[in-house]
């Protein structure tokens, strides 16, 4: 799919980003620009399609393969003082900033923003549509979820390591028992009720 944007524009990005629905942790995007002169990279689906093993496997073969790669970051602070629609376009606007790209066609899965030189495309199901989106996908998944790794040292007490942030009957339990900590997000629930029964 991408290739028919490529008379037109000289760089295709897709964006797309991670992390939209867990109680805790930030949201990653990723903006790759694929380099199709290359051979066509095997495997490439929707990160979530794909296993743990897969995903490590195809990154080093999408930085190889890739003109640029640029990722960002929304934290629950941020998260919560703006919500999560406006965090994940702030990750993906800086994901594209630090491409350092300042024209091309964004393909962009699932919505669209406007963005100064750029031609905004929202491609539906656009991890299983466009290779550039798929990559862009297994960049964000693969960054967060290494980074949900280390923060499980560093709040040992909720098995970040293992659910990711997400709203697993375990992750539950855990702030039941622990209560919350800075990386979860206080506009989600239940930490979001648990807050209002402390201020009452």
């Amino acid at each position: 799919m991408d290739l028919s944007f490529i008379d037109k524009h000289h760089f295709v990005i897709g964006i797309d980003e991670v992390g939209r629905g867990p109680l805790a942790g930030p949201v990653v995007a990723a903006a790759v620009a694929l380099d199709y002169s290359c051979p066509t990279i095997e495997g490439l689906n929707d990160s979530k399609k794909l296993s743990l093993k897969q995903r490590e496997r195809l990154l080093p073969e999408i930085i190889r393969y890739s003109k640029r790669i640029g990722v960002g970051f929304s934290f629950p602070e941020e998260i919560d003082k703006v919500n999560i629609y406006q965090a994940s376009i702030l990750a993906m606007k800086r994901a594209l900033e630090k491409t350092g790209l300042k024209e091309g066609i964004l393909l962009i899965d699932g919505l669209a923003f406007p963005e100064k030189n750029f031609y905004s495309v929202k491609l539906i199901k656009g991890d299983t549509k466009s290779p550039a989106i798929m990559a862009a996908s297994i960049v964000a998944k693969v960054i967060r979820d290494r980074l949900m790794n280390f923060y499980d040292q560093k709040y040992p007490l909720y098995g970040f390591k293992k659910h990711k942030g997400y709203a697993t009957s375990a992750h539950r339990k855990a702030i039941e028992k622990n209560s919350f900590c800075l990386l979860h997000r206080k506009s989600f629930e239940p930490v979001k009720s648990m807050l209002l029964e402390i201020k009452q």
